[in-house]
C-alpha cells in the first residue's frame, strides 16, 4: 500500500530544495513561457545531461510537449523571492516584466543575474504520475553571481542558507 498524498507531501517538505525559474521556448506559441521549478538536477557530466520535472496542468507542459521545444533553467539567489513568486503565482500579467532577461544558445530566456544557468535542448522525456520529467542536454551554461548563496525551499516557506566555518 502506498502512501497518502498528505502523508508524501508532509515527509517531503523536510527534504530542502534550490528554487529555479524555468523558461521554455517553442514554435507554436508567441511568446515564451516561465515557471518556478525546485525539481531539478544534475544528472550526468559526459554528456552534460540535467532534468527537471513540470506539472502536466498548465502551459509549461504543453509547450515542452511541443515538437522542438527549449529550455534554460535560471538558479535564483537569496535576494530574489520576488521574481520566483511572479513566476509562481502571476497568471495574467507578463512574468517576463521583472528582471533582466537574455538568451544563449538556444533561443530560451535567461535571467542575466541569476546565480548560475543552463540553457538546454530535450533529451528525453518521462512520464511520471502527474508530471513529466524532462531530461535536459546542456548547450551553454553560466555563472554570473559565483560568490553569493542560492535561494532555497524546505518546510512550506524560503530560506537564507548559512556558510558554516
Amino acid at each position: 500500500m502506498t502512501v497518502s498524498s498528505d502523508e508524501y507531501r508532509d515527509v517531503l517538505r523536510h527534504f530542502p530544495a534550490g528554487v529555479t525559474i524555468v523558461t521554455v521556448t517553442a514554435s507554436g506559441q508567441p511568446q515564451p513561457h516561465g515557471l518556478t521549478v525546485s525539481a531539478f538536477a544534475s544528472i550526468s557530466p559526459t554528456p552534460p545531461l540535467i532534468m527537471i520535472a513540470i506539472d502536466h496542468r498548465g502551459l509549461g507542459h504543453e509547450m515542452f510537449e511541443e515538437e522542438g521545444a527549449v529550455f534554460a533553467v535560471n538558479i535564483l539567489g537569496q535576494d530574489q523571492v520576488d521574481l520566483s513568486n511572479r513566476f509562481a503565482w502571476v497568471k495574467d500579467e507578463d512574468r517576463f516584466a521583472l528582471g533582466e532577461w537574455g538568451t544563449a544558445v538556444t533561443g530560451a530566456p535567461i535571467l542575466k543575474n541569476a546565480l548560475a544557468w543552463v540553457d538546454c535542448t530535450i533529451h528525453g522525456r518521462i512520464v511520471a504520475g502527474t508530471h513529466t520529467i524532462y531530461i535536459g542536454e546542456v548547450q551553454a551554461s553560466g555563472v554570473p553571481r559565483p560568490d553569493e548563496l542560492p535561494l532555497v525551499y524546505w518546510n512550506r516557506g524560503y530560506r537564507k542558507l548559512a556558510r558554516m566555518e
